[in-house]
């Protein structure tokens, strides 16, 4: 009985269960539609919390993390800003802060921006922003290659860290590794996913991208400005590579290529993974197979209804989003107060599900139901940044008001999931009403 206990807990350290199957709290859906775009789907247990979408002719729009060599185009003191010809549609924009200079040479406060820029000066920067809307990309001059493990940020000698997600032990382990192969010349810093991580796969993962960094300094050096110097992968690799860790039981593919292509890459960066790459072969379409469909469609609606027949509305405006939470059918048990408590509590988890699933950035404001117990508003507080710490993209969070108000706000990546899937009203323009024409 004492073995089997002991090989069931080994096999769980492995993350296994003892049939062998992997565990884990995510799993990752892959949905390829050749010419129409690729779509990844992440779930937490059957829950849907990340979407992904890329089509063929995103390649102006999506262009987060890729490398320009660009041409300043113009410098607006007023602005603390440039705007620099990267070859999209429409310039990027250069501000103060995201310049790079040599502090030997300038001392005191960072110098303005038109000592450090004039037009047609050529400079290689990096995309941080995609385009959104009217809005060309951020650009930064402090570029950086992701790998696997590390981030490799060239000429940055003085950069050095390790992710504060790692345990105290690991950090140690691996900072005892850094200490001999990190180069002198450019900064570093330790993903999250460098938990467990040898010496060698370190060092692999930074000679790759030390290699990358020599290459797009060649062609910097030979070509003209406006010119793509370095292009992130596809997006499913790029998720791969971002996310895919020991708390994923699997990824599912129903592409045939993709599938062989990722499953390479996995067991180049993460071999002991990559028996969790799958390739989808049912009939029935893999969105349909784990309900991917039909919690995108709930989540391209205003309302979204919570467990105990409360809701929460989400509207949606070009300076910030807000998000009402109402009890609506839940009418309770025993009293008010521990009814808008059990509901609020509710949406705090719900609310940051949204925000992620729909890719929400900018200021947020949350308008829960009043409590009047001040532990209970702190309580739904707690759980919301809670909830909140499960998503990647950085958030800022202040307590609930005395008017049961939360404001934050959340980095603006992309412009989010209902954009992804419509196109603005040719009639309303967006407006969601049709003027009287004959009372104007």
């Amino acid at each position: 009985m004492l073995d089997e206990l002991d090989e069931a807990a080994m096999e769980r350290r492995k993350g296994r269960t003892r049939k062998g199957r992997p565990t884990g709290r995510y799993m990752m859906c892959v949905s390829v539609r050749p010419g129409v775009a690729t779509q990844v789907a992440v779930l937490e247990g059957r829950s849907l919390v990340e979407h992904y979408v890329s089509r063929p002719t995103d390649t102006t729009q999506q262009i987060d993390g890729n490398i320009y060599l660009g041409k300043v185009q113009n410098v607006l003191p007023g602005m603390e800003a440039a705007f620099v010809d990267i070859g999209t549609p429409k310039n990027g924009v250069l501000y103060r802060d995201d310049v790079t200079f040599d502090e030997s040479e300038i001392e005191g406060r960072r110098p303005k921006i038109e000592r450090l820029l004039r037009n047609g000066q050529s400079v290689v920067v990096q995309v941080t922003k995609n385009p959104i809307g009217t809005k060309g990309a951020r650009l930064t001059q402090e570029v950086s290659l992701a790998g696997r493990f590390v981030v490799m940020i060239p000429n940055q000698p003085g950069t050095y860290g390790i992710s504060k997600r790692l345990s105290d032990d690991e950090r140690k382990r691996l900072r005892k590794i850094l200490d001999e192969i990190r180069p002198a010349e450019n900064g570093l810093i330790v993903r999250t996913a460098a938990d467990g991580a040898s010496a060698d796969e370190l060092a692999r993962d930074l000679k790759r991208l030390s290699a990358q960094w020599e290459d797009i300094s060649k062609r910097a050096a030979k070509n003209r400005p406006a010119m793509l110097l370095h292009q992130e992968p596809d997006l499913a690799i790029r998720v791969i590579r971002e996310e895919f860790n020991k708390e994923y039981r699997g990824v599912v593919i129903d592409d045939p290529a993709l599938y062989e292509e990722i499953r390479r890459y996995v067991e180049a960066i993460t071999p002991e993974l990559a028996d969790r790459v799958e390739l989808y072969t049912d009939p029935l379409p893999i969105f349909e197979r784990y309900h991917v469909h039909e919690q995108l469609h709930k989540a391209l609606e205003r309302k979204v209804w919570l467990p105990s027949g409360g809701s929460i509305i989400i509207e949606r405006t070009e300076a910030l989003t807000v998000i009402d939470v109402n009890t609506a059918k839940n009418v309770g048990r025993s009293n008010l107060e521990e009814t808008v408590f059990a509901n609020n509590l509710e949406a705090a988890e719900e609310v940051a599900r949204q925000l992620r699933l729909r890719d929400i950035g900018g200021i947020i404001v949350i308008d829960f139901i009043d409590m009047e117990i001040r532990k209970n508003r702190e309580e739904v507080t707690r759980k919301f940044k809670e909830a909140l710490a499960r998503d990647k993209t950085r958030t800022q969070v202040f307590d609930i008001s005395e008017l049961g108000l939360v404001e934050m706000t959340r980095k603006r990546i992309s412009e989010g999931l209902v954009e992804a899937f419509s196109t603005i009203c040719t009639t309303c323009e967006g407006r969601g009403i049709i003027l009287d024409e004959s009372l104007l």
